[in-house]
């Protein structure tokens, strides 16, 4: 059984007494790290220099910073309200700041999207890894203890540990401890807010070394509120949501699109009429291709390795409810918002049975109970975001041309290799069209780019806000018409000129004027009448945010947007010399600290942020 642990540096002492001073330490990526004893393991190595202390993770969540006073003021009250208590990983601390130490190493293959930009020591000492592969190069560097996170639970005197959000790799790496590949110790911290999963992460005590358990080690999960979902979002969801086959299988990455998507299957689900309305607005060319509109009548089954509380909606709204295995979903981790966590704690356990976590292995590859997985996996879509993408349907999605890594390949080329081995299965890469960069908005579609995530042999369909480019089998110049009629109209001329001159399209070739209105105010305009009903909320499955949070987000985002553009701002502040701010208005300047200014510059933040709210409301 197990040593019970109340005290971070104890059990950080025993592990040291245990193991002996070079660690190699597996942290779980995202949610499920052990803070406490990480940092105890790490506060020992900075005091003792023969300790040779080696961290290897992905997704190290940190708390978000305030770069100025707005968001300052805005962001403090929610951080202290979501995230009071939740201890900071003081590694993560020192590498931002350049001060870790020489005998400590922290190696990850997946950051927090462009929280490690510019920082040489998490740069260089980054793996480009699949997910799956994770394991192997973890247990190639001398894998000997894992610390997670765990829920607990005693039924008729025996104690269970579940490994909870976390099976991804922890399970992969047991079974090959179990195998005899690998040596380890797991060692876990219990959280009572974790969800205790059934599943192949429910454990027995003894498969643990030693336990840290304490009333003064308890702490909030780490919960990231849900992002309100722009237009751009909502359209790349809706037409994402007509190329879901009902019978098949989804799953869906990480990010805003994933939300969008999901309350776009919910609408065609619940209100077809109206999901048939939206995108007769929004599609320039109707069947192209050919849309899945119908209700869902023998329901999806869920894969993903990412779970988030999205799933909950698509399961409710009854979608997801096509069984595999006893489950109508199997993901290998999950993070959400508090909502999310309650809602899997207060599931019944036949509510909860129907969701099994898995290892990583499972989700993301085929191998393993191959012709089970094919037989299960019908009709599979598997939706990523990518940050950009090229005319010849090369996706970037992990990194810049100079090298810099924003994320990681994480479980995407896993994902896109699956959809070329299971029949009838589809990869679906999505993206902005656009994005601000600076003062200038730039095209997400280029001709080249320098760096590439999936590459142009592995094309399938490329999701916009501006339609479907539909690629597999494609000639080059095929492909490159497909991938036009997505991009932004403000560049279609300069792209069609570049692959004209590179020899790869022809010298007559037009785009068709159906997809020469690819403009933001186009989708804005199809989705209004969508919006002003209430189909498409910004928050459709629930905030953590206040009403006057939500009301001052967008506002906020237009000052965002509206720094490097003078005359953008000119204009906010000329209408907020023009108006009177409303009770409603009044309400979110107190948020700010805004209702009584004391300076200038606290005046002249009143006068924008309320003329942005009035523009957000008027229009």
């Amino acid at each position: 059984m197990p040593k019970i642990f109340s005290d971070p540096d104890a059990i950080a002492e025993h592990i040291i007494r245990d193991i002996g001073t070079k660690l190699v330490v597996g942290l779980p990526l995202g949610l499920g790290k052990a803070n406490h004893i990480v940092n105890a393991l790490y506060q020992r190595a900075v005091t003792d220099r023969a300790i040779d202390l080696t961290f290897f993770s992905a997704l190290t969540l940190e708390k978000p910073k305030p770069a100025n006073l707005l968001e300052r003021r805005f962001i403090t009250p929610v951080i202290d309200r979501l995230f009071g208590g939740y201890p900071d990983l003081a590694y993560a601390e020192a590498l931002h700041a350049g001060e870790l130490p020489p005998n400590v190493r922290v190696i990850e293959f997946f950051f927090l999207a462009g929280k490690w930009l510019h920082v040489p020591f998490a740069q260089q000492h980054y793996i480009s890894a699949n997910y799956t592969h994770a394991i192997s190069y973890l247990l190639a560097r001398g894998l000997n203890v894992v610390t997670q996170l765990v829920a607990k639970r005693v039924v008729d005197g025996v104690t269970r540990y579940s490994l909870s959000c976390n099976t991804d790799t922890t399970l992969n790496a047991l079974r090959a401890r179990a195998d005899g590949r690998a040596a380890f110790k797991l060692i876990g911290q219990v959280n009572s807010e974790l969800p205790f999963m059934p599943g192949q992460g429910d454990l027995p005590a003894e498969e643990f070394s030693a336990i840290l358990e304490s009333p003064e080690t308890e702490f909030p999960l780490f919960a990231p509120p849900a992002e309100p979902i722009t237009n751009s979002k909502y359209a790349i969801g809706l037409h994402t949501a007509s190329l879901v086959r009902d019978g098949g299988t989804l799953q869906i990455g990480i990010g805003q699109v994933g939300d969008a998507l999901a309350q776009g299957l919910i609408i065609r689900h619940r209100d077809n009429a109206q999901f048939h309305a939206i995108m007769k607005r929004l599609t320039p060319v109707a069947g192209q291709p050919a849309p899945q509109t119908g209700p869902f009548e023998k329901g999806l089954y869920g894969l993903s390795e990412m779970l988030f509380e999205a799933f909950l909606g698509l399961i409710a709204a009854g979608i997801i409810k096509r069984q595999v295995d006893g489950a109508v979903l199997h993901g290998a981790f999950f993070l959400g918002p508090k909502s999310f966590y309650r809602a899997l704690r207060e599931m019944t356990p036949e509510e909860i049975a129907l969701i099994q976590m898995m290892p990583v292995s499972f989700t993301n590859e085929l191998y393993g109970d191959e012709d089970a997985k094919r037989r299960a996996r019908i009709d599979a879509r598997f939706v990523n975001n990518a940050m950009m993408a090229t005319l010849l349907g090369a996706a970037i999605s992990d990194g810049l041309e100079y090298g810099q890594v924003v994320s990681g390949v994480g479980g995407q080329y896993n994902f896109v290799a699956q959809a070329f081995a299971l029949e009838g299965a589809r990869s679906i890469l999505t993206l902005d069209a656009t994005r601000l960069s600076g003062r200038k908005v730039q095209s997400n579609i280029r001709w080249r780019y320098g760096h590439e995530t999936i590459p142009r042999h592995l094309r399938d369909i490329v999701v916009t806000e501006y339609g479907v480019a539909d690629l597999r089998g494609k000639s080059d110049a095929e492909t490159i018409a497909a991938m036009l009629q997505v991009a932004d109209s403000r560049f279609q001329d300069e792209l069609m000129r570049q692959a004209k001159d590179a020899g790869k399209l022809a010298g007559s070739f037009e785009i068709p004027g159906a997809f020469r209105d690819n403009y933001p105010e186009r989708i804005e305009g199809a989705l209004r009448p969508a919006r002003e009903a209430g189909l498409l909320p910004r928050f459709p499955f629930g905030s953590d945010f206040t009403d006057v949070e939500q009301r001052l987000i967008p506002a906020l985002q237009v000052l965002q947007e509206a720094q490097g553009a003078p005359l953008q701002l000119a204009g906010l502040l000329w209408r907020a010399l023009t108006r009177t701010p409303d009770a409603s208005d009044l309400e979110c300047l107190a948020r700010l600290g805004l209702d009584r200014p004391e300076s200038w510059s606290e005046r002249a933040y009143r006068a924008l942020v309320s003329a942005a709210l009035a523009r957000n409301r008027d229009g």
